[in-house]
Protein backbone atom coordinates (compact mmCIF):
# COMPACT_ATOMS: atom_id res chain seq x y z
CA UNK A 1 0.00 0.00 0.00
CA UNK A 2 1.51 3.20 -1.37
CA UNK A 3 1.74 5.82 1.18
CA UNK A 4 -0.11 9.46 0.35
CA UNK A 5 2.44 12.00 0.24
CA UNK A 6 2.40 14.77 2.93
CA UNK A 7 2.63 17.80 0.30
CA UNK A 8 1.63 18.08 -3.43
CA UNK A 9 0.54 21.30 -5.70
CA UNK A 10 -2.96 20.00 -6.56
CA UNK A 11 -5.75 17.85 -4.67
CA UNK A 12 -8.42 17.24 -6.41
CA UNK A 13 -11.48 15.12 -4.19
CA UNK A 14 -13.09 13.11 -6.36
CA UNK A 15 -12.68 10.88 -8.99
CA UNK A 16 -15.71 11.05 -11.27
CA UNK A 17 -15.40 12.58 -14.73
CA UNK A 18 -15.10 16.66 -13.40
CA UNK A 19 -12.10 15.21 -10.72
CA UNK A 20 -10.26 12.87 -13.24
CA UNK A 21 -10.25 15.75 -16.14
CA UNK A 22 -8.83 18.15 -13.89
CA UNK A 23 -6.11 15.50 -12.77
CA UNK A 24 -5.41 14.77 -16.45
CA UNK A 25 -5.14 18.62 -17.44
CA UNK A 26 -3.17 19.76 -14.90
CA UNK A 27 -0.94 16.77 -14.90
CA UNK A 28 0.30 17.57 -18.43
CA UNK A 29 1.25 20.63 -17.83
CA UNK A 30 3.90 18.92 -14.54
CA UNK A 31 1.91 20.24 -12.02
CA UNK A 32 1.48 17.15 -9.23
CA UNK A 33 -1.58 16.74 -8.77
CA UNK A 34 -2.99 14.13 -6.37
CA UNK A 35 -6.16 12.74 -6.52
CA UNK A 36 -8.72 11.13 -3.23
CA UNK A 37 -12.08 9.02 -3.68
CA UNK A 38 -13.64 7.61 -1.12
CA UNK A 39 -14.75 4.79 -3.19
CA UNK A 40 -13.40 1.47 -5.08
CA UNK A 41 -13.04 2.38 -9.29
CA UNK A 42 -15.15 0.91 -11.35
CA UNK A 43 -18.36 1.98 -9.41
CA UNK A 44 -21.87 2.48 -9.99
CA UNK A 45 -23.01 6.01 -11.53
CA UNK A 46 -25.67 7.08 -12.95
CA UNK A 47 -25.84 9.76 -16.04
CA UNK A 48 -25.74 7.09 -19.30
CA UNK A 49 -26.47 9.82 -22.04
CA UNK A 50 -23.90 12.31 -23.45
CA UNK A 51 -24.47 14.50 -26.09
CA UNK A 52 -21.95 14.65 -29.27
CA UNK A 53 -20.34 18.01 -27.52
CA UNK A 54 -18.38 16.20 -25.41
CA UNK A 55 -16.03 14.69 -27.68
CA UNK A 56 -14.55 18.29 -28.42
CA UNK A 57 -13.17 17.70 -24.58
CA UNK A 58 -12.08 14.36 -24.77
CA UNK A 59 -9.83 15.22 -28.18
CA UNK A 60 -8.27 17.96 -25.97
CA UNK A 61 -7.51 15.34 -22.64
CA UNK A 62 -6.22 13.12 -25.41
CA UNK A 63 -8.62 9.95 -24.60
CA UNK A 64 -11.38 10.23 -27.02
CA UNK A 65 -9.35 6.97 -28.95
CA UNK A 66 -9.91 4.61 -26.07
CA UNK A 67 -13.43 5.90 -25.78
CA UNK A 68 -13.85 5.02 -29.41
CA UNK A 69 -12.03 1.96 -28.59
CA UNK A 70 -14.41 0.67 -25.84
CA UNK A 71 -17.29 0.07 -28.28
CA UNK A 72 -19.91 2.44 -26.16
CA UNK A 73 -23.53 2.14 -28.15
CA UNK A 74 -23.68 5.27 -30.41
CA UNK A 75 -27.04 7.20 -29.84
CA UNK A 76 -28.32 9.32 -33.21
CA UNK A 77 -30.52 11.56 -31.15
CA UNK A 78 -33.34 11.96 -28.99
CA UNK A 79 -37.26 11.44 -29.07
CA UNK A 80 -39.84 13.21 -26.69
CA UNK A 81 -43.21 12.62 -25.90
CA UNK A 82 -43.97 15.95 -23.84
CA UNK A 83 -47.37 16.83 -22.88
CA UNK A 84 -48.86 14.45 -25.08
CA UNK A 85 -46.67 15.91 -27.92
CA UNK A 86 -44.11 13.50 -29.72
CA UNK A 87 -40.93 15.29 -31.50
CA UNK A 88 -37.84 13.85 -32.75
CA UNK A 89 -33.78 15.45 -33.15
CA UNK A 90 -31.05 14.36 -34.94
CA UNK A 91 -27.86 15.17 -34.40
CA UNK A 92 -26.39 14.99 -37.89
CA UNK A 93 -29.32 17.68 -38.39
CA UNK A 94 -27.21 20.12 -36.93
CA UNK A 95 -23.74 19.09 -39.04
CA UNK A 96 -22.64 16.47 -36.39
CA UNK A 97 -20.42 14.03 -37.89
CA UNK A 98 -19.69 11.99 -34.34
CA UNK A 99 -22.27 10.00 -32.34
CA UNK A 100 -23.60 10.86 -28.91
CA UNK A 101 -23.04 7.94 -26.63
CA UNK A 102 -25.01 5.67 -24.07
CA UNK A 103 -22.34 4.66 -21.64
CA UNK A 104 -21.98 2.34 -18.90
CA UNK A 105 -20.95 4.65 -16.16
CA UNK A 106 -18.89 2.73 -14.13
CA UNK A 107 -16.63 1.64 -17.17
CA UNK A 108 -16.71 5.31 -18.62
CA UNK A 109 -15.46 7.16 -15.20
CA UNK A 110 -12.80 4.46 -14.80
CA UNK A 111 -11.10 4.82 -17.96
CA UNK A 112 -10.97 8.46 -17.83
CA UNK A 113 -9.29 7.49 -14.26
CA UNK A 114 -7.07 5.55 -16.17
CA UNK A 115 -5.86 8.25 -18.14
CA UNK A 116 -5.05 10.86 -15.84
CA UNK A 117 -3.28 8.17 -14.45
CA UNK A 118 -1.43 7.37 -17.50
CA UNK A 119 -0.88 10.53 -17.80
CA UNK A 120 0.63 11.60 -14.30
CA UNK A 121 -1.51 11.85 -11.36
CA UNK A 122 -1.71 9.78 -8.53
CA UNK A 123 -4.35 7.93 -7.51
CA UNK A 124 -5.56 7.10 -3.99
CA UNK A 125 -8.95 5.35 -3.61
CA UNK A 126 -10.72 4.61 -0.48
CA UNK A 127 -9.58 7.74 1.09
CA UNK A 128 -12.93 9.67 2.84
CA UNK A 129 -11.91 13.65 3.00
CA UNK A 130 -13.17 14.68 5.75
CA UNK A 131 -12.69 18.20 5.75
CA UNK A 132 -10.25 21.05 4.52
CA UNK A 133 -8.29 23.73 6.63
CA UNK A 134 -7.95 26.68 5.01
CA UNK A 135 -6.38 28.49 7.64
CA UNK A 136 -3.29 29.05 5.63
CA UNK A 137 -4.42 30.13 2.47
CA UNK A 138 -1.12 29.78 0.87
CA UNK A 139 -0.82 25.97 1.73
CA UNK A 140 -4.61 24.65 2.63
CA UNK A 141 -4.46 21.07 4.50
CA UNK A 142 -7.08 18.47 3.52
CA UNK A 143 -7.92 16.25 6.24
CA UNK A 144 -8.87 12.77 5.29
CA UNK A 145 -9.34 8.69 6.51
CA UNK A 146 -7.45 6.52 5.29
CA UNK A 147 -9.65 3.23 4.20
CA UNK A 148 -7.55 0.87 2.17
CA UNK A 149 -6.53 -1.35 5.60
CA UNK A 150 -8.86 -2.01 8.88
CA UNK A 151 -6.94 0.70 10.47
CA UNK A 152 -8.52 3.58 9.28
CA UNK A 153 -5.27 5.73 9.70
CA UNK A 154 -6.23 9.41 10.06
CA UNK A 155 -4.03 11.82 8.00
CA UNK A 156 -3.72 14.85 5.88
CA UNK A 157 -2.12 16.42 3.22
CA UNK A 158 -1.07 20.19 2.59
CA UNK A 159 -1.20 21.74 -1.02
CA UNK A 160 -1.52 24.48 -3.05
CA UNK A 161 -4.90 23.84 -4.30
CA UNK A 162 -7.72 22.06 -3.64
CA UNK A 163 -10.21 20.89 -6.46
CA UNK A 164 -13.61 19.82 -4.65
CA UNK A 165 -15.29 17.36 -7.44
CA UNK A 166 -16.98 15.26 -4.76
CA UNK A 167 -20.05 15.28 -6.91
CA UNK A 168 -24.33 15.40 -5.01
CA UNK A 169 -21.92 15.19 -1.67
CA UNK A 170 -20.61 18.79 -2.33
CA UNK A 171 -18.22 18.66 0.65
CA UNK A 172 -16.91 22.49 0.40
CA UNK A 173 -20.44 23.81 -0.09
CA UNK A 174 -21.40 22.15 2.48
CA UNK A 175 -18.26 22.70 4.60
CA UNK A 176 -19.09 26.23 3.85
CA UNK A 177 -22.68 26.18 4.48
CA UNK A 178 -23.07 27.79 0.80
CA UNK A 179 -25.19 24.64 -0.40
CA UNK A 180 -28.36 25.82 -1.28
CA UNK A 181 -31.44 23.48 -2.67
CA UNK A 182 -33.52 24.72 -5.12
CA UNK A 183 -36.72 25.54 -4.28
CA UNK A 184 -40.04 26.35 -7.15
CA UNK A 185 -43.39 25.17 -7.25
CA UNK A 186 -43.35 22.12 -7.41
CA UNK A 187 -40.00 20.15 -5.93
CA UNK A 188 -38.63 16.90 -7.08
CA UNK A 189 -36.69 13.71 -6.68
CA UNK A 190 -35.40 11.22 -9.35
CA UNK A 191 -35.78 7.14 -8.77
CA UNK A 192 -33.54 5.03 -11.17
CA UNK A 193 -32.94 1.55 -11.87
CA UNK A 194 -31.98 -0.80 -14.89
CA UNK A 195 -34.11 -3.91 -16.70
CA UNK A 196 -32.35 -6.62 -19.04
CA UNK A 197 -33.96 -7.47 -22.15
CA UNK A 198 -35.63 -3.68 -22.33
CA UNK A 199 -36.74 -3.21 -25.72
CA UNK A 200 -35.12 0.53 -27.41
CA UNK A 201 -36.18 3.37 -28.91
CA UNK A 202 -34.74 3.76 -32.21
CA UNK A 203 -33.87 6.64 -34.65
CA UNK A 204 -36.20 4.96 -37.12
CA UNK A 205 -39.05 5.90 -33.91
CA UNK A 206 -40.27 2.20 -33.84
CA UNK A 207 -38.75 0.13 -30.70
CA UNK A 208 -36.57 -3.11 -31.31
CA UNK A 209 -34.86 -5.63 -29.36
CA UNK A 210 -31.69 -5.32 -28.19
CA UNK A 211 -29.91 -7.81 -30.90
CA UNK A 212 -30.80 -4.95 -32.86
CA UNK A 213 -28.96 -2.49 -31.33
CA UNK A 214 -25.46 -2.14 -33.80
CA UNK A 215 -27.84 -2.39 -36.76
CA UNK A 216 -30.48 0.19 -35.82
CA UNK A 217 -29.09 3.50 -33.88
CA UNK A 218 -31.02 4.07 -30.57
CA UNK A 219 -31.91 7.38 -29.25
CA UNK A 220 -32.46 8.61 -25.55
CA UNK A 221 -36.17 8.15 -24.63
CA UNK A 222 -37.59 11.03 -22.26
CA UNK A 223 -41.42 11.36 -21.86
CA UNK A 224 -43.59 13.51 -19.25
CA UNK A 225 -46.38 12.37 -17.41
CA UNK A 226 -49.06 13.68 -14.70
CA UNK A 227 -46.10 13.09 -11.80
CA UNK A 228 -42.94 14.04 -13.49
CA UNK A 229 -41.06 12.97 -16.41
CA UNK A 230 -38.83 9.70 -17.13
CA UNK A 231 -36.09 8.11 -19.29
CA UNK A 232 -35.09 5.83 -21.14
CA UNK A 233 -31.51 4.83 -22.02
CA UNK A 234 -30.74 1.20 -23.54
CA UNK A 235 -26.90 -0.12 -22.93
CA UNK A 236 -25.12 -2.98 -23.86
CA UNK A 237 -26.51 -5.45 -21.37
CA UNK A 238 -28.74 -3.40 -19.40
CA UNK A 239 -30.93 -0.68 -20.10
CA UNK A 240 -31.59 2.69 -18.14
CA UNK A 241 -34.94 3.42 -16.39
CA UNK A 242 -35.10 6.96 -14.19
CA UNK A 243 -38.22 8.80 -13.23
CA UNK A 244 -38.17 12.45 -11.99
CA UNK A 245 -41.05 12.68 -9.70
CA UNK A 246 -43.26 14.94 -7.25
CA UNK A 247 -41.69 14.71 -3.35
CA UNK A 248 -44.67 14.75 -2.03
CA UNK A 249 -44.98 10.67 -4.14
CA UNK A 250 -42.80 8.84 -2.28
CA UNK A 251 -42.95 10.80 0.70
CA UNK A 252 -42.59 8.18 3.99
CA UNK A 253 -41.66 5.43 2.01
CA UNK A 254 -39.06 2.83 2.60
CA UNK A 255 -36.72 1.23 0.02
CA UNK A 256 -39.11 -1.18 -0.61
CA UNK A 257 -41.90 0.61 -0.62
CA UNK A 258 -40.22 3.02 -3.36
CA UNK A 259 -38.85 0.05 -5.49
CA UNK A 260 -42.04 -1.25 -5.64
CA UNK A 261 -43.40 2.36 -6.78
CA UNK A 262 -41.00 2.78 -9.24
CA UNK A 263 -41.62 -0.83 -10.79
CA UNK A 264 -45.35 -0.26 -10.41
CA UNK A 265 -45.28 2.98 -12.65
CA UNK A 266 -42.75 2.17 -14.93
CA UNK A 267 -45.07 -1.05 -15.72
CA UNK A 268 -48.75 1.55 -16.30
CA UNK A 269 -46.99 4.57 -18.05
CA UNK A 270 -48.26 4.27 -21.88
CA UNK A 271 -44.52 3.74 -24.15
CA UNK A 272 -42.06 3.04 -21.29
CA UNK A 273 -44.33 -0.12 -20.34
CA UNK A 274 -44.53 -1.28 -24.07
CA UNK A 275 -40.38 -1.12 -24.01
CA UNK A 276 -40.20 -3.18 -20.69
CA UNK A 277 -42.25 -5.58 -21.19
CA UNK A 278 -40.15 -8.28 -22.26
CA UNK A 279 -37.65 -6.93 -19.31
CA UNK A 280 -36.91 -7.93 -15.89
CA UNK A 281 -36.10 -5.73 -13.26
CA UNK A 282 -32.50 -5.91 -11.76
CA UNK A 283 -32.92 -7.08 -7.80
CA UNK A 284 -31.21 -4.18 -6.02
CA UNK A 285 -30.31 -1.45 -8.77
CA UNK A 286 -32.80 0.86 -7.32
CA UNK A 287 -31.00 4.14 -6.43
CA UNK A 288 -33.16 7.26 -5.46
CA UNK A 289 -31.74 11.14 -5.01
CA UNK A 290 -33.70 13.13 -2.73
CA UNK A 291 -31.54 16.43 -3.05
CA UNK A 292 -32.33 16.80 -6.65
CA UNK A 293 -31.16 20.81 -7.80
CA UNK A 294 -28.95 22.55 -5.69
CA UNK A 295 -26.12 25.05 -6.55
CA UNK A 296 -23.44 26.63 -4.06
CA UNK A 297 -23.49 30.19 -3.55
CA UNK A 298 -19.38 30.40 -3.65
CA UNK A 299 -17.39 27.85 -5.99
CA UNK A 300 -14.35 29.04 -6.14
CA UNK A 301 -11.91 30.95 -4.15
CA UNK A 302 -8.67 31.64 -4.06
CA UNK A 303 -7.16 28.66 -3.52
CA UNK A 304 -10.12 26.23 -4.16
CA UNK A 305 -12.40 25.28 -6.79
CA UNK A 306 -15.86 23.56 -6.87
CA UNK A 307 -16.25 21.95 -10.31
CA UNK A 308 -19.27 19.34 -11.81
CA UNK A 309 -22.00 18.32 -9.19
CA UNK A 310 -20.27 19.81 -6.38
CA UNK A 311 -20.73 23.47 -7.52
CA UNK A 312 -24.20 23.16 -8.93
CA UNK A 313 -27.34 20.49 -10.10
CA UNK A 314 -29.63 21.18 -12.32
CA UNK A 315 -31.81 18.71 -14.27
CA UNK A 316 -31.26 15.81 -16.06
CA UNK A 317 -32.82 15.89 -18.80
CA UNK A 318 -30.38 17.12 -21.54
CA UNK A 319 -27.93 15.40 -20.82
CA UNK A 320 -25.60 18.72 -19.29
CA UNK A 321 -24.01 16.42 -16.32
CA UNK A 322 -21.05 14.78 -17.66
CA UNK A 323 -20.51 17.57 -20.79
CA UNK A 324 -20.62 20.39 -17.15
CA UNK A 325 -17.93 18.28 -15.39
CA UNK A 326 -15.97 18.52 -18.18
CA UNK A 327 -16.44 21.90 -19.22
CA UNK A 328 -15.79 23.11 -15.72
CA UNK A 329 -12.37 20.98 -15.26
CA UNK A 330 -11.45 22.62 -18.17
CA UNK A 331 -11.96 26.16 -16.70
CA UNK A 332 -10.39 25.24 -13.19
CA UNK A 333 -7.42 23.80 -15.01
CA UNK A 334 -6.74 26.68 -16.88
CA UNK A 335 -6.95 29.16 -13.79
CA UNK A 336 -4.74 27.19 -11.62
CA UNK A 337 -2.09 26.59 -13.94
CA UNK A 338 -2.27 30.66 -14.54
CA UNK A 339 -2.30 30.64 -10.73
CA UNK A 340 0.94 28.89 -10.67
CA UNK A 341 3.00 31.31 -13.29
CA UNK A 342 1.31 34.68 -11.43
CA UNK A 343 0.42 34.22 -8.16
CA UNK A 344 -0.22 37.79 -7.41
CA UNK A 345 -3.42 37.26 -9.85
CA UNK A 346 -4.78 34.05 -8.71
CA UNK A 347 -7.73 36.01 -7.03
CA UNK A 348 -8.61 37.18 -10.60
CA UNK A 349 -8.41 33.73 -12.04
CA UNK A 350 -10.66 32.34 -9.66
CA UNK A 351 -13.39 35.31 -9.81
CA UNK A 352 -13.31 34.57 -14.02
CA UNK A 353 -13.71 30.60 -13.88
CA UNK A 354 -16.75 31.20 -10.99
CA UNK A 355 -18.07 33.61 -13.62
CA UNK A 356 -17.87 31.49 -16.84
CA UNK A 357 -19.14 28.52 -14.68
CA UNK A 358 -21.83 30.17 -13.22
CA UNK A 359 -22.86 31.41 -16.82
CA UNK A 360 -22.94 27.52 -18.08
CA UNK A 361 -24.86 26.60 -15.16
CA UNK A 362 -27.48 29.72 -15.58
CA UNK A 363 -27.71 28.31 -19.75
CA UNK A 364 -28.33 24.54 -18.21
CA UNK A 365 -30.73 25.74 -15.58
CA UNK A 366 -32.71 28.22 -18.20
CA UNK A 367 -32.72 25.51 -20.69
CA UNK A 368 -33.64 22.35 -18.08
CA UNK A 369 -36.07 24.37 -15.84
CA UNK A 370 -36.57 27.27 -17.26
CA UNK A 371 -35.85 29.48 -14.49
CA UNK A 372 -33.77 32.70 -14.64
CA UNK A 373 -32.55 35.50 -12.19
CA UNK A 374 -33.28 33.37 -9.08
CA UNK A 375 -31.58 30.53 -8.01
CA UNK A 376 -27.73 32.07 -8.61
CA UNK A 377 -28.53 32.48 -12.30
CA UNK A 378 -27.43 35.38 -13.83
CA UNK A 379 -29.42 35.92 -16.76
CA UNK A 380 -26.76 38.62 -18.59
CA UNK A 381 -24.13 35.60 -17.92
CA UNK A 382 -26.43 33.24 -20.13
CA UNK A 383 -26.88 35.97 -22.80
CA UNK A 384 -23.83 36.36 -22.88
CA UNK A 385 -22.90 32.69 -23.18
CA UNK A 386 -25.37 32.50 -25.93
CA UNK A 387 -23.85 34.74 -28.07
CA UNK A 388 -20.29 33.49 -27.84
CA UNK A 389 -21.39 29.96 -28.07
CA UNK A 390 -21.17 27.97 -31.74
CA UNK A 391 -23.91 28.29 -34.08
CA UNK A 392 -24.64 24.77 -34.57
CA UNK A 393 -23.89 24.36 -30.80
CA UNK A 394 -26.75 26.65 -29.76
CA UNK A 395 -28.80 25.70 -32.71
CA UNK A 396 -29.08 22.42 -31.14
CA UNK A 397 -29.97 23.76 -27.40
CA UNK A 398 -32.47 26.18 -28.53
CA UNK A 399 -34.47 22.81 -31.00
CA UNK A 400 -33.71 21.05 -27.64
CA UNK A 401 -35.63 23.84 -25.68
CA UNK A 402 -38.86 23.29 -28.27
CA UNK A 403 -39.07 19.98 -26.98
CA UNK A 404 -40.55 20.06 -23.69
CA UNK A 405 -42.50 23.03 -22.45
CA UNK A 406 -40.00 24.98 -19.99
CA UNK A 407 -38.44 27.08 -22.73
CA UNK A 408 -40.31 30.04 -22.55
CA UNK A 409 -37.73 31.48 -19.99
CA UNK A 410 -34.92 30.31 -22.06
CA UNK A 411 -36.54 31.30 -25.24
CA UNK A 412 -37.16 35.00 -23.61
CA UNK A 413 -32.89 34.99 -22.79
CA UNK A 414 -32.27 34.58 -26.54
CA UNK A 415 -34.31 36.68 -27.97
CA UNK A 416 -33.37 39.34 -25.72
CA UNK A 417 -29.28 38.00 -26.90
CA UNK A 418 -30.80 38.73 -30.10
CA UNK A 419 -30.02 35.35 -31.52
CA UNK A 420 -33.52 33.61 -31.88
CA UNK A 421 -35.07 35.86 -34.90
CA UNK A 422 -31.91 33.98 -36.47
CA UNK A 423 -32.67 30.47 -35.33
CA UNK A 424 -36.36 30.85 -36.28
CA UNK A 425 -35.80 32.36 -39.85
CA UNK A 426 -32.67 29.58 -40.63
CA UNK A 427 -33.72 25.85 -39.52
CA UNK A 428 -36.21 25.55 -36.51
CA UNK A 429 -38.62 23.97 -38.10
CA UNK A 430 -36.51 21.78 -39.93
CA UNK A 431 -34.14 20.69 -37.55
CA UNK A 432 -37.54 19.44 -34.75
CA UNK A 433 -39.44 16.30 -36.33
CA UNK A 434 -43.29 16.15 -35.30
CA UNK A 435 -44.72 12.26 -35.23
CA UNK A 436 -48.27 11.71 -35.00
CA UNK A 437 -47.49 7.84 -33.08
CA UNK A 438 -44.75 5.80 -31.69
CA UNK A 439 -44.20 1.95 -33.40
CA UNK A 440 -43.18 0.77 -29.82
Amino acid sequence: MNNIPKKTDVVIIGAGPAGSSAATHLAQAGINVIVLEKNIFPRNQVGESLIPHFWKFTDVLGVSEKIEQEGFIQKAGGITAWNNKIQQILFSDFGYTRSGLHVERDIFDNLLLAHAQENGAEIYQQISVKKVDFSDKNAPVVYFTDKRDETNQQSSIACAYVIDATGHSSLLAQQFGTRQTISSETNFLSLWGYFKNSRYAGVDRRSHSSESIRAIKPVTFVMSYEDGWLWHIVLRDKSSVGLVVHTNKTKGMNKAQREAFFKQTCSQLPYLKELLAPATFIDGSLQYRPDYSYYSTQICGDNFYCIGDAAAFVDPIFSHGVQNAFYNASLASVAIKESFKKPQKRGRYSQLCASRMQQFYGFSRALSLGDFGCNGVNRDLVKSLMKAMPPLELELMLVAAEMTNRSENFKQLAKEAGVWETFIAQSRGEQLASIDTLAF
